[in-house]
């Protein structure tokens, strides 16, 4: 390096600057991965966050609350997102902070007649015991189960509820993305699937044809996650690894101010104890 002139040394920075840049570990370059309930919300922080500081770029990947905590954990990202509390033994190293609360909900189409289901019913119905909707109160018709991907938090989350292994969960369609899983039940007057409930209640709200059923006699919806009543509540938690850019903690902090608590709310969750 020393034997480099200026010409040299010039071009050398230039080519170093742009491999950061182009990795999104460095500069003012921030790359988050993972959650895919997370992504929206992120994704419109940064837009106005973006806007205000030109020399900033955010770049929002998903890929699941696994790839989020597993990139984290290899310094593979600035920031991972997951839409669970981190696991025990996905603790070391990691400090892990609630941007919002959500829940997960039990969705079918609008124009299905049923209007809750028991945690039984439920567990019937993704393990294949239960195989029509005449079962629990609807029509003659059969049951589409759509399940959710490995690496998904809905799964981890939701066979724990049922005392299963996400093996024993059953399914006619796999759903992978939240965005994907709410078009198959859109167009499917028959199916049903378990989503984020902000993301639901958005897209209910917002004219698509979905229901989102009680669960145990409890209302899928933010307030009940709000007072704790909804019993698949869950934190959405963005996570750090030990060393973390000033650009990237600059975002964080943003992303965990009273400032987020309109956008939080719009899209369709809860407003974290502050």
């Amino acid at each position: 390096m020393k034997a480099l002139n200026w010409t040299g040394l010039t071009l050398a920075a230039v080519l170093l600057w742009g491999c950061g840049s182009e990795g999104g570990r460095g500069g003012d370059r921030i790359t988050l991965t993972g959650s895919s309930t997370i992504a929206p919300l992120v994704e419109a922080a940064a837009e106005h966050y973006e806007a205000d500081r030109p020399g900033v770029r955010i770049d929002v990947q998903r890929g699941g609350s696994s790839r989020g905590i597993t990139d984290a954990a290899k310094g593979l990202n600035d920031i991972g997102m997951t839409s669970r509390a981190l696991k025990p033994e996905e603790e070391s190293g990691l400090n892990q902070h609630v941007v919002a609360l959500d829940g997960i909900a039990f969705v079918v189409h609008a124009s299905n007649p049923v209007s809750g289901l028991t945690r039984q019913q439920a567990k019937d119905i993704f393990t294949g015991a239960v195989t029509r909707w005449s079962e629990v109160g609807g029509g003659d018709a059969p049951i589409v189960v759509v399940n959710r991907p490995e690496g998904r938090s809905e799964l981890d989350l939701v066979s724990d509820y049922f005392g299963l292994s996400p093996a024993d969960m059953k399914a006619d369609v796999v759903g992978g993305e939240n965005q994907q899983a709410v078009k198959l039940v859109a167009g499917n007057a028959d199916a049903i699937v378990y989503l984020s409930l902000g993301t639901a209640s958005f897209e209910s709200g917002a004219g698509t044809p979905l229901r989102l059923l009680d669960l145990e006699g409890v209302p899928a919806t933010p307030d009940a996650v709000a007072r704790g009543d909804y019993v698949l509540g869950r934190p959405l938690v963005l996570v750090i690894g030990a060393s973390v850019s000033p650009a990237a903690q600059a975002f964080l902090d943003h992303l965990m101010s009273p400032g987020l608590d309109t956008l939080i709310a719009e899209q369709g969750f809860v407003v974290p104890p502050r």
